[in-house]
């Protein structure tokens, strides 16, 4: 009877998704490309704050100098926590130079963990989980019911800069979290019309 409901749920998910307009980029492929923009594009001259440098070199005395490369996630995540909560591409060319690598390994690095975020986000970025049990357990609702309250589309700022809306891939849908800065509310502790309140 479960698998039957399951499979019910999941018919009615991907009917869904055919008939949005948006189904080709409402995944969570929709951000594993960059396109150049007047406040994220590589010519932007970025650079580590002098507090900041004095970090980097404290991060990369936990390598062997030969291995500078171990260190791009905490480069990464120091710099979008420089950068007001996302990372720009210049960030992350900066990065590169730093650990002297090309920059493409540390594009592969930013697209692959959702923890970075390579568009601008609110200073409350609230995350919807994207895997199939989630959505047969009502993810797209409510992701659905978070961007109407708001008035944005995933991965837009509200106007007052407080509030974006992103996916994240499994959140282990078993008690809230806190991970860094971003807060994870999962379906089984809030009903949706709970959610906003």
């Amino acid at each position: 009877m479960l698998a039957r409901l399951a499979s019910r749920r999941f018919l009615e998910i991907r009917q869904a998704f055919r008939q949005s307009s948006q189904a080709s980029r409402s995944l969570s492929t929709a951000l594993n490309y960059h396109l150049d923009s007047p406040d994220n594009n590589p010519d932007l001259p970025w650079e580590f704050s002098e507090a900041n440098k004095q970090k980097v070199k404290e991060i990369l005395s936990h390598y062997p100098s030969n291995y500078k490369q171990s260190a791009v996630i905490p480069l990464l995540d120091l710099a979008q926590q420089q950068h007001g909560g996302w990372l720009p591409v210049s960030a992350m060319n900066a990065v590169a130079k730093v650990i002297e690598v090309a920059p493409i390994r540390v594009y592969e690095v930013a697209t692959f963990y959702s923890m970075f975020n390579r568009s601008k986000v609110g200073k409350y970025h609230l995350l919807v989980c994207g895997t199939t049990p989630c959505m047969i357990r009502g993810s797209r609702e409510i992701e659905e019911t978070l961007l109407n309250h708001l008035g944005v589309k995933r991965n837009e700022v509200t106007s007052d800069g407080l509030f974006s809306v992103g996916e994240m891939e499994c959140m282990l849908l078993i008690t809230p979290m806190d991970l860094k800065d971003t807060h994870i509310i999962t379906m089984k502790i809030l009903p949706q019309k709970e959610l906003l309140r």
